[in-house]
């Protein structure tokens, strides 16, 4: 394919850095999408004609238009998927197959072969429209677990581009992924890359060391040397978030007003704690709010000066794990309400519903306690959010050992989510704990947060990209500070 395209960057991911929104009208328009990610990369886009390529949401026989577009300043590259593709590619083969599968098996995975063939139609679909629109030389950087074969089919396209590849949920030991059928073919799919990259070592060890079991190539620490002499990185970049926005607004006076109304709503109780999480199985919230049901049946805590938020953000209801999940939080949390809540107090306050980031600052703000226990995570950023947002230095974190976010915040009360009582005396520890303890644990997470946060990630991964090639190349340009 001759390199015709013109963007020196390309952002290759599942979605789009943008929603589609329906007005009342008809009419609709496209919104900026929450997330770290988009932040840390479109500084580097503006300055570098980047170009974003990427799923709507919707489906081809749904959309009317499916040509690249600028918004805010991002040049946008659809990729259109059908009716079917959604239900087989993401729902079925991510979702159903590599989702389970990563995340330690914490569900049954699915292995069906024609999700398997849908997986490889798109993603050579994705590989195609970064192969147009890439010019000579550039950087393109594939993102997750949806597009793991993208990088060697764009190779095979383009030889001439640098390829990068972060994976942005765990990637299993080689006991659990060698169950995977395609096995080789994901790996060899991933080669395709220059630099392979993980949240944390162990990824990235379990991968050069599947690569040296299951496709034979020679491997030494981090490297990978493929027959043709091409070298391959495999590496930790732990992701973050956008420390200092995040402080900047808890700090705000509509936040800090609204934190108090908050706390004011839930009755003004001595003591807030919290849950924020994706509905999904592998965050453990149904274990969590068994422990704190148990304290409050055991008088531990009082719901008279104690409540519990949980916010579960809506995720994959058309999936049949998700829907039962919901089914089994909806009723543990109305048998605990009805068993040990009382009028205008309930034990547990649990909200389905997904929310702006100035409300969750405000949330961050009004609880004393943030209670994150993850089965498997490959980082967990709503951790990070919440130490962002303690600017007083006050404020507790319980963490699950399992989230990779652990490897960053050791001073946070760590616990195993599959100990429930374990995970009881964690949350009466923090609730118990001295003040100036509390500030020497928050102080040492904030500096770390604050030290690592999205730009460096971002910045870290593309400037090793930037150095694949010999001098002579275009390099990066940085955004001016």
């Amino acid at each position: 394919m001759t390199a015709s395209g013109s963007a020196d960057l390309v952002i290759v991911a599942n979605r789009l850095p943008v929603d589609r929104v329906v007005e009342p009208d008809g009419t609709s328009s496209w919104r900026r999408s929450p997330g770290g990610l988009v932040s840390a990369l479109e500084p580097v886009m503006r300055v570098h004609d980047g170009a974003w390529i990427g799923w709507t949401g919707g489906t081809s026989e749904e959309s009317d238009d499916l040509a690249p577009f600028v918004e805010d300043g991002m040049q946008l590259v659809p990729v259109p998927l059908s009716a079917r593709e959604v239900e087989e590619f993401y729902e079925g083969f991510s979702n159903a197959t590599l989702w389970p599968l990563y995340h330690d098996v914490v569900a049954k995975p699915l292995f069906k072969r024609e999700w398997w063939e849908s997986y490889k139609r798109v993603n050579q679909r994705f590989a195609e429209r970064a192969a147009e629109v890439a010019a000579p030389g550039a950087m393109v950087w594939v993102h997750d677990y949806q597009l793991q074969l993208v990088p060697q089919l764009l190779r095979e396209l383009r030889p001439d581009l640098r390829i990068g590849f972060f994976l942005h949920i765990p990637f299993p030991p080689a006991e659990l992924f060698s169950q995977l059928p395609w096995r080789r073919a994901v790996l060899e799919g991933l080669l395709g890359a220059d630099i392979v990259g993980f949240h944390l070592p162990g990824g990235a060890q379990n991968f050069v060391r599947l690569v040296r079991q299951r496709v034979g190539h020679k491997t030494h620490r981090d490297l990978v040397t493929l027959p043709d002499g091409r070298q391959v990185r495999a590496a930790a970049y732990p992701i973050s978030i956008d420390a200092a926005d995040f402080e900047d607004l808890a700090r705000s006076p509509d936040v800090t007003r609204r934190a108090e109304a908050i706390r004011a709503a839930l009755g003004n109780p001595k003591r807030v704690l919290l849950g924020v999480d994706r509905l999904d199985y592998t965050k453990g919230i149904y274990p969590r709010l068994r422990a704190y049901a148990e304290l409050v049946a055991d008088g531990t805590f009082d719901v008279e000066d104690t409540v519990f938020v949980q916010v579960a953000t809506p995720s994959r209801e058309r999936v049949d794990e998700y829907r039962k999940m919901r089914d089994e939080i909806d009723m543990l949390v109305g048998r605990v309400n009805g068993d040990l809540g009382q009028i205008g107090r309930p034990a547990i306050s649990y909200l389905h519903s997904s929310y702006p980031r100035e409300e969750m600052a405000a949330l961050y703000r009004a609880a004393d306690i943030m209670v994150v226990t993850p089965y498997r995570d490959g980082m967990n950023l709503v951790c990070k959010e919440y130490v962002a947002c303690r600017y007083d230095n006050d404020g507790a974190l319980v963490l699950s050992e399992f989230a990779g976010a652990a490897h960053e915040l050791s001073q946070a009360w760590l616990v195993n989510p599959y100990d429930i009582n374990g995970m009881k005396a964690a949350i009466v520890e923090a609730a118990n704990a001295d003040p100036k303890e509390l500030t020497r644990r928050m102080k040492a997470m904030r500096k770390t947060v604050a030290e690592h946060d999205v730009d460096r990630w971002a910045t870290g991964f593309l400037d090793e990209l930037d150095a694949v090639r010999p001098s002579g190349r275009r390099r990066v340009r940085r955004p001016s500070a």
